[in-house]
């Protein structure tokens, strides 16, 4: 008879899910803009579907953003914040003539240990318009993936329940 030693146990560099936050350069609210909003929404959208990670969770704050996103196996977390960050900063300057500094140098991780983890930082990036009065209810905030249609991935096997 032989050994069955039943499912591998995922490898520290698949267990990859993180809460980012990034702010803008003095904290200046610059994403309040629709045109800026936006813009950053879409270059989510664009790297997510380029597949260079998983986007589960969003918010666009008028001076930052909260994510919640799993890099894809060859992108270090590093690489897919700058993605967003230099792709946006890039796009608003040729697109909407932006001048002067966006975002601050660095961003803020936590890496995900579990799925009361994930649920608890999932909870706070919808909550957070409401919490900032920038809105009564979460879904009413078109920046959050709270709101109806936003595309976002499902949470990695591991983190649900």
């Amino acid at each position: 008879m032989g050994f069955s030693p039943g499912p591998m146990p995922l490898a520290p560099q698949e267990v990859r899910t993180f809460f980012v936050t990034s702010v803008t350069a003095a904290r200046r609210p610059i994403l309040p803009s629709e045109r800026m909003a936006n813009l950053l929404l879409r270059a989510l959208q664009d790297y997510r579907n380029q597949e260079k990670f998983l986007l589960h969770e969003f918010v666009i704050m008028p001076d930052h953003f909260h994510l919640l996103l799993t890099p894809s196996a060859d992108v270090p977390l590093e690489k897919a914040v700058q993605y967003i960050k230099g792709g946006f900063s890039f796009r608003a300057r040729k697109e909407l003539d932006f001048q002067g500094s966006i975002w601050e140098a660095s961003f803020t991780n936590h890496r995900i240990r579990d799925e009361h983890d994930y649920e608890h930082h999932r909870i706070y990036i919808r909550q957070n318009p409401v919490k900032r009065f920038l809105v009564e209810t979460e879904e009413r905030f078109p920046h959050s993936s709270a709101y109806a249609g936003s595309a976002v991935d499902p949470a990695q096997p591991w983190l649900k329940p």
